[in-house]
């Protein structure tokens, strides 16, 4: 992807820069890991039963362990490696919980961590055609992340997605015995399982109010998890459960700080809730999409 500097009306490419050493990717990752990918640093070179993970990270919006890996060439497979280590994860739970603890002075325990929602990041510099290939998998819980670096001091990361029409994973699964163990006990949610044995309406509702949150900005992306579908810009703004006749939505905005002089939001600051924020909005048939609107965008700035 060309970057460019503007200069007077005029264009000037800014060139890439080589990483000189794959500990120097993984060094500027792990000092800037709630930035880039909105997760906990736990512990650099984490080795067990022979095996050596770069990163582990704990992701506390779904309470589950990621592993990261950083590569500078590109003559890996990343399927093999990345169930390898879910399988490692999977299968030595309490070996992780324990170095979390370690790490982080907190006291983890199994029950608080949904292994379901585990996942393995890989970061380079560039991938393949075959290893982009070996991801176009709609529920795969491995992400490519791609790293540049530019002449000005830039840095993107830039995350390469399967494409719209990518089969599930099972299909892959009954072939390998050790995705098939993984692919037991991980999930990766999509928005297919949130939309599953609703009513007509709120299906139609939905898909009215996501073509409305994606019209806030070209930075808004949808990542579902296993409790709810969230639309995110810089963090999560908006946090949607989708139930049989209404929704749920959840404003990542503190007490005191919503404009909304009808009161569609309800404080939960106070009360237990899922999705971030201390603001929750019912959705049914009747509300009305235009006000709800306007408290989403607020929410969607403060978070930009």
């Amino acid at each position: 992807m060309p970057l460019f500097s503007m200069n007077r009306g005029s264009l000037e490419r800014i060139d890439k820069v080589d990483f000189k050493y794959e500990r120097d990717i993984q060094n500027l990752t792990e000092e800037n890991m709630n930035q880039i990918f909105g997760l906990e640093f736990v512990k650099s070179e984490f080795q067990l039963n022979n095996l050596r993970m770069d990163t582990l990270a704990f992701d506390k919006e779904t309470n589950s362990f990621v592993i990261i890996e950083f590569k500078r060439s590109t003559n890996f497979s990343v399927i093999d490696q990345g169930f390898a280590y879910l399988a490692l994860l999977l299968n030595n739970k309490a070996d992780f919980i324990l170095e979390y603890n370690e790490s982080k002075d907190i006291s983890l325990n199994r029950k608080d961590v949904d292994w379901s929602q585990s996942r393995v990041i890989f970061v380079a510099p560039q991938f393949t055609t075959y290893q982009r290939q070996a991801i176009d998998f709609k529920d795969l819980p491995i992400e490519l992340w791609e790293v540049t670096k530019y002449k000005n001091k830039t840095i993107l990361f830039n995350q390469l997605k399967a494409s719209q029409s990518s089969e599930s994973i099972n299909k892959l699964s009954s072939k390998n015995e050790i995705v098939q163990k993984v692919s037991d006990e991980v999930k990766v949610f999509t928005e297919e399982d949130h939309l599953e044995n609703l009513s007509d309406n709120t299906k139609e509702k939905y898909d009215e109010l996501k073509e409305r949150i994606y019209a806030l900005g070209d930075n808004v992306e949808v990542k579902p998890t296993k409790l709810y579908i969230a639309f995110k810009s810089n963090t999560n703004f908006c946090d949607i459960t989708l139930q049989r006749n209404k929704m749920k939505l959840w404003l990542n905005v503190r007490k005191n700080t919503l404009d909304d002089p009808r009161g569609m939001a309800r404080d939960v600051s106070n009360v237990g809730h899922w999705g971030n924020g201390d603001y929750e909005v019912i959705l049914n048939s009747e509300s009305d999409l235009d006000y709800l609107m306007t408290l989403i965008r607020q929410s969607y700035e403060i978070n930009s």
